[in-house]
């Protein structure tokens, strides 16, 4: 549990990126001259993302010095939330990403794989983001980035995972070339920001539509338990890439308005927190090396979650109502925080579970010494 000072750093960050978005949804609540409203995205995205997935990677490579990444992402994203100066909090951020894409040259010289060059290509997208930010940019500037950086961070792993069911050849080059859509997008995108949308909005629906056809969800769903479970979330997750690709593609970057919410939302919503969703039984104990057995009520944040997207895309953002929006935005928030709630809970039902256990074993352990004294 040393791990856990840098898991609550992230976890502060998201809480902080929460209220952020609160904020955007335009409700009465403490906080309105304060920054968090422009920061919601860089947050959620850096702060807590980052920090979970920079610990995973450098859990994975166990050097000490890439604990580095997740300390100074956190750090930084809290200091950027309190409003540090001198870009203090996104200078730790672009450190912290430089870190983790050395991470990934270190691996790559280990082991050279394709899945591990798409994630590293996710490391500098949310380089490019910091270096943006830092140089004064509005978040709207990079939030493309952003976005890469977490599609290219999930997609690898879900490439590396494709060797599982054997995919080669055609198929395996056409998912490499929709992500290399992405990416040419992406870089595009710095200097035209229209056209780097619309070419990148084409490699995330590619993508969406290789990963609904051949990722190994399409056949774990057919399973039970927790293998069911993150296949419907990830399935459901691709649906949202499939969306957020068409929004991007029709729409380019519309910075403003109910467009740009579904653009934004519909990725890192609907995509993104249905892959943490999904992940989230086994990263946890990776990470944490704690059990983090299945229970059936995970099932309610994650419905929570796709239909709280959902009326607020449909009902929000395609039919422009303002209540229906701060609903859907409202509940999709308690989704996350119901999401961090049960898995906890799961967590210490296993831990007291265990406890409960080991002293059983040790009452029964003593019962049979008394026995054989006495028998002696």
């Amino acid at each position: 549990m040393r791990r856990a000072p840098l898991v609550a750093l992230g976890v502060t960050a998201l809480f902080a990126g929460l209220w952020g978005g609160l904020l955007r949804l335009g409700l009465s609540v403490p906080g309105q001259t304060s920054d968090l409203a422009e920061l919601h995205g860089p947050l959620m995205t850096l702060g807590f993302l980052g920090t979970l997935i920079s610990l995973e990677r450098a859990v994975a490579l166990g050097r000490g010095w890439g604990f580095a990444a997740p300390l100074a992402s956190g750090t930084g994203s809290l200091a950027a939330a309190a409003g540090a100066p001198g870009g203090f909090g996104p200078a730790l951020l672009a450190f912290a990403a430089a870190v983790l894409l050395l991470e990934h040259f270190v691996i790559d010289r280990l082991q050279r794989t394709a899945h591990n060059a798409v994630m590293a290509l996710g490391a500098l997208a949310w380089l490019a983001a910091a270096v943006l930010w830092l140089a004064g940019e509005d978040t709207a500037r990079f939030v493309p980035l952003l976005a890469g950086f977490l599609v290219l961070t999930i997609v690898g792993e879900r490439l590396e995972l494709s060797r599982l069911r054997g995919l080669g050849g055609a198929r395996r080059t056409a998912l490499l070339a929709a992500i290399a859509l992405l990416a040419g997008g992406l870089a595009l995108s710095i200097p035209a920001e229209g056209a780097g949308m619309r070419l990148a909005g084409a490699g995330l629906l590619a993508q969406a539509v290789w990963l609904a056809r051949y990722d190994i969800a399409r056949r774990t769903v057919h399973g039970s338990g927790v293998t069911r479970y993150m296949a419907v979330a990830l399935l459901a997750g691709y649906a949202w890439l499939a969306a957020a690709g068409v929004l991007w593609l029709i729409h380019g970057l519309s910075p403003d308005g109910y467009a740009y919410d579904a653009q934004l939302h519909a990725l890192f919503l609907g995509f993104v927190m249905s892959m943490v969703f999904a992940h989230a039984p086994v990263i946890v104990p990776a990470v944490l090396r704690v059990r983090l057995p299945f229970r059936p009520r995970f099932y309610v944040h994650l419905a929570l979650l796709h239909a709280s997207l959902a009326l607020r895309v449909i009902g929000g953002d395609w039919a422009g109502d303002l209540r229906l929006w701060q609903w859907g935005g409202v509940a999709g928030e308690l989704a996350i925080l119901l999401f961090l709630a049960v898995t906890a809970a799961a967590v210490a039902e296993a831990r007291r579970g265990r406890e409960a256990a080991e002293g059983q074993a040790v009452r029964r352990s003593r019962t049979r010494g008394k026995s054989t004294l006495f028998s002696s």
